[in-house]
């Protein structure tokens, strides 16, 4: 009955409009050019006068921000500082609790940054079902530099995927269960999204085989069990499929998004690819001649998969500048990642340990609607640059 609930909770209470999220410089310092948003955040951006209004302020040397500075050591040329003793010295930046303070946002519960690095190693070696270098071989071919990511120029001539075992790999039940889930969107937004019975308990058995049925998923729920954020399975369960599967509106006030559509099968808006986040997407198009591999701007430091690659691609005649992604991990690990960080992490940075290496996902919280009890759907998320 829970999957008929849902339909009820998909009400849109605010029409469209772009989010102040989007125009802001908030959690975004020195992170890759990315089209989904209108202004950047970058070095790259002053040469291509595309910055963020608030872009000098909150990521320039000797701003009043803590964005990229949690912890840091006391330095007396510091304006304000980002560090545990600032409260006591009463010179704290401004934005000092919503940047660094370890509650990420679920229910006042604290989790630190520890935590998550270590949780995230634990889900890294339970992942058993990634892919492996017998399994899937990608060809990145060209790398371009950040600041040419715009350049709508095809610099590989072949596919980035090179091959795929998928008899090994598409059969294991949490591999099904995405493609099965992938198959019910249509990319255009602005059209409502209608799921039938059968659709709305293939997104439940999604969620269950990732979540429930995984030692991988098993692991989450238990440190969010024991941290206080969940008082069973199925509220854990009902939460994740709302926050990912409710529907919301991103165009003309029509029932057309989520934050699994978004993330994990990619939508069409304003005439470019927004969203759009998933290997296993990303290969099932490419080997249907609906998508044509460009380049890619990053490659993550790990040598075996996961990896974390920036493309640059058009999916069927629409440009994606960064599509960044966690490649040749298994469907749970991907979920599992972007729900800890989701809920740990609300539209902050989150940082997460994988093989002893950082990676930096970066969460944004849909502000135009609710789920539940004054809940937020996920609004997007997604693998950052690696710093330099």
């Amino acid at each position: 009955m829970k999957v008929f609930v849902l339909l009820a909770l998909w009400v849109t209470l605010f029409s469209q409009g772009d989010s102040n999220t989007l125009h802001s410089c908030r959690s975004r310092c020195g992170y890759g050019t990315d089209s989904d948003y209108p202004c950047q955040c970058n070095s790259h951006c002053e040469r291509f006068k595309d910055c963020c209004s608030d872009y000098a302020a909150l990521c320039k040397k000797g701003s009043m921000s803590c964005t990229g500075r949690c912890g840091e050591g006391y330095n007396s040329q510091n304006k304000c500082h980002c560090n545990t003793k600032c409260g006591q010295h009463n010179n704290c930046c401004s934005d000092y609790k919503d940047v660094c303070d370890s509650d990420g946002g679920s229910g006042g519960v604290t989790v630190t940054d520890a935590e998550i690095k270590s949780l995230s190693e634990v889900l890294y070696t339970l992942d058993t079902n990634r892919a492996s270098a017998s399994e899937l071989i990608i060809d990145p071919q060209a790398l371009v530099h950040s600041s040419e990511s715009s350049s709508q120029d095809d610099l590989s001539s072949r596919p980035l995927f090179r091959f795929l075992d998928e008899s090994s790999l598409f059969s294991k039940p949490t591999y099904a269960a995405l493609v099965a889930v992938l198959e019910q969107y249509q990319r255009m937004t602005g059209q409502n999204e209608d799921f039938t019975p059968q659709e709305l308990a293939e997104q439940d058995i999604f969620v269950r085989e990732t979540m429930s049925n995984t030692e991988l998923g098993r692991e989450l729920f238990s440190f969010l069990l024991t941290k206080g954020v969940y008082a069973s399975e199925e509220e854990f369960i009902h939460d994740l499929t709302m926050m990912w599967f409710g529907l919301y509106s991103r165009n003309n006030n029509k029932m057309d998004s989520s934050g699994f559509e978004h993330i994990f099968a990619g939508e069409i808006k304003g005439g470019k690819v927004s969203g759009f986040h998933n290997w296993i997407q990303f290969y099932r198009l490419e080997k249907r001649g609906l998508l044509n591999y460009y380049s890619h701007s990053f490659n993550g430091p790990w040598t075996t998969y996961p990896d974390v690659l920036g493309m640059q691609f058009k999916w069927d005649g629409y440009f994606k500048q960064v599509g960044s992604a966690i490649i040749g991990c298994s469907p749970e690990f991907d979920f599992a990642l972007y729900s800890l960080c989701y809920i740990t992490r609300p539209g902050k940075q989150c940082r997460l340990s994988l093989g002893g290496k950082e990676l930096i996902l970066q969460t944004y919280t849909w502000d135009n609607s609710f789920y539940g009890d004054g809940k937020k759907f996920i609004g997007s998320a997604f693998p950052s640059s690696p710093r330099n």
